[in-house]
Parts: C-alpha cells; structure tokens; sequence
C-alpha cells in the first residue's frame, strides 16, 4: 500500500511539473509571438556630423524595443552593391548545398599574386571571411551555379535578386543591389533563425563573424567595399559595415554604407559606426 501511494504521489507530481512547464512554454511562446507581432517604431536621427564628406546612412533596429534608428532615410532604402558583405549569405548557401562542409572547409591558392597580401595562401571558409578573400567566394559560386544562386537568393528574398553581371562577379559592385534597411531586415531573419537554413549551419556562420567582446558586449559583422571599376585596391566609392551587438539580453543589429567619388571604404563605415554606437553606449 505504501509504494502504490508514493507511486501515485510521484505520478501526481509528474503531472504537476508537466503542467508548470507547459504553463511556461506557453508563456514564452506567447511572449515570443508577442515580440514577433508588435509594430516596430522609427526614429530618425541626425547622425550628419560622423558621416562629414560621405554621402551616408545608419539603420539600426534595438530588438528589445521593436525601434528602428534610422539617419538618412532616403539613402537608408537605396540599393547598392553588397559587395563582402554578401559573403555572409553567401557562406549559408555553401554550407546548405554541401558545397563548404564546415569552418576549416579550404581551398588551395592556385599562386595568382593579388594586392592584398592575406589572399596569397590557402584559404579556410573562417580566413575567408575574416580576410574577405574573394577569390575564395568565387570558387563557392561556380560549385553552386548559376541556378541554385539565384533559387537561394529568391529564397531569402535578397535585395534586386539580380545575378546578371557574371556568376563570379554579381555581388561585386555589380548587378546584386540591396539596401542598408534591407541589409538589417536580413540579419533580422539571420540571427532569429529565420533563414532557410540549419541552425547547425547559422551558428557556424555567426561564430566567424565574432569580432571582438569588450565589457559584457559582443560584436559581430562584416565589412564590404566596391572599388571604382570593380578593380580591387583601387579607388574605393563604397563601404559597408553591417553587424549586430548583443549586450545585455538585447540584440542591437545595424547596417552602414558610406558612398563618394573616393576614399569610402569599409574602414571608414566601421569607424563611423562603432562612433555611433560608442556615443549610444551600446558598445
């Protein structure tokens, strides 16, 4: 008699935590699709005085606060080439198609001397991106093809879409355009998981892209620049820098482009963005 009462108290605790963690799923769920459904608000800024001889802009959502922070709202939504910074989706595409197994997944130099002296060695997917070798990006698009670029590209709805300037050079200050919003609503997808892709292959991206954590905060990106005439280490006319910090439980993701006759490159959209984000006391 005593074990059938203790088994039965067992059982009628079992279905008391069974409920609890059922009450709590539920609860997060609603929560989440709460978070999902609640209308975003949009300030705009005058960011001018970090953006001094650029013509330039700066979009930010603030997860937690469903807000966008927007300067430049006419720029905010023009079209431009990604350049490097596509090597992000681009990444996901390989790994999805099998074509890129992992992080260390290498491609050998074939001994061409390019002007950035971190391209002349064998290539991992990790030293690919964080060198934004593109030659490398180029491999991954001929193993893919023209089809399946263009089927992944319509899949996450990227930009224009438009892969008409060359299978190896279309993201290259080419016929790929996208927007620094646009820019921002992808990473949205991207580190909510909302991608078709794995979650084993997203993780791996977003592992690569860690730059650096500094006082509770971690910050992860990609720059991007376009040369005049598409020739690489000549006169760069449009940088990028887009990313995310997360800080504090909150997800601060943003994207930066910068443009002018000379001198815009991703280095100066990187300074200007972490100035900005310094003076927000974000990162």
């Amino acid at each position: 008699m005593l074990v059938k009462k203790v088994a039965f108290s067992v059982a009628i605790a079992s279905i008391a935590v069974g409920n609890w963690i059922g009450i709590i799923q539920q609860s997060e769920a609603k929560e989440l699709s709460e978070h999902r459904n609640k209308k975003p608000h949009v300030q705009y800024e005058d960011l001018q005085n970090y953006f001094t001889g650029y013509d330039g802009t700066f979009v930010m959502y603030d997860t937690k606060q469903s807000q966008y922070t927007i300067y430049n709202k006419e720029k905010s939504t023009k079209r431009v080439s990604p350049n490097s910074t596509f090597k992000v989706p681009h990444a996901l595409f390989g790994l999805q198609k099998g074509v890129l197994k992992d992080q260390n997944t290498t491609f050998k130099w074939d001994g061409t001397e390019y002007p950035i002296e971190s391209w002349n060695q064998d290539q991992t997917l990790t030293m690919a991106i964080q060198n934004s070798t593109i030659w490398y990006f180029q491999r991954v698009a001929e193993q893919l093809g023209v089809a399946r670029e263009q089927t992944y590209l319509n899949a996450i709805s990227y930009g224009n879409r438009d892969i008409s300037g060359g299978l190896t050079n279309f993201w290259l200050q080419s016929s790929l355009k996208i927007s620094p919003f646009e820019q921002v609503e992808f990473l949205k997808r991207f580190t909510t998981y909302q991608l078709p892709f794995s979650k084993h292959n997203i993780d791996l991206v977003k592992e690569i892209l860690v730059l650096e954590q500094k006082n509770g905060a971690m910050l992860s990106g990609k720059t991007g620049t376009g040369w005049e005439n598409a020739v690489i280490n000549g006169t760069p006319i449009n940088g990028w820098f887009i990313g995310y910090v997360e800080k504090n439980g909150n997800t601060y993701i943003f994207a930066t482009n910068i443009e002018a006759s000379n001198y815009a490159s991703s280095g100066k959209a990187k300074e200007i963005t972490l100035n900005i984000l310094k003076d927000k006391n974000i990162y």
